[in-house]
């Protein structure tokens, strides 16, 4: 097999997992979702503090509940790069829904993913999603920025 075809086979088991993890998310099954991360994974998120390590199901049930429904997505620009048994991907990610006090959410957000083949199967070990902030010295969150 030559390294291109396993190059393509890896990419698809990847497109594969981020899109069931990704199904998990918009269905708000914590568990599900965790099940694509590494236990000593490391995420930077939109949401306080700055730094989280390893898996918290119950804060992530938690901001689910803040939630009336599913939580939609879309991504655009996304790259994927694959090197043996690490990848990372990148892309433009959107979030929409209703929050439960009925706040709508349409956010476009930045996101890296770190991904690591660990026994056969691609997971998720780091995460960094962002929003631009503005240059004017308020430090304010651009949130309506879009593609």
């Amino acid at each position: 097999m030559s390294n291109e075809t396993k190059v393509n086979i890896e990419e698809e088991a990847i497109i594969a997992m981020l899109t069931m993890r990704a199904s998990a998310l918009g269905e708000k099954d914590a568990k599900g979702a965790l099940s694509y991360e590494t236990g000593d994974s490391v995420e930077f998120s939109l949401a306080p503090p700055l730094v989280y390590h390893g898996k918290d199901e119950a804060g992530l049930q938690a901001w689910f509940n803040t939630w009336e429904g599913p939580i939609g997505g879309d991504v655009c620009d996304a790259k994927l790069t694959v090197g043996g048994d690490v990848a990372f991907w990148s892309g433009l990610t959107r979030m929409t829904g209703t929050k439960t006090d009925g706040t709508e959410v349409d956010l476009w957000f930045r996101q890296t993913l770190g991904l690591v083949k660990r026994d056969g199967r691609w997971m998720v070990s780091h995460q960094h999603a962002s929003v631009p902030f503005a240059m004017d010295g308020t430090g304010r969150a651009l949130l309506d920025l879009k593609p």
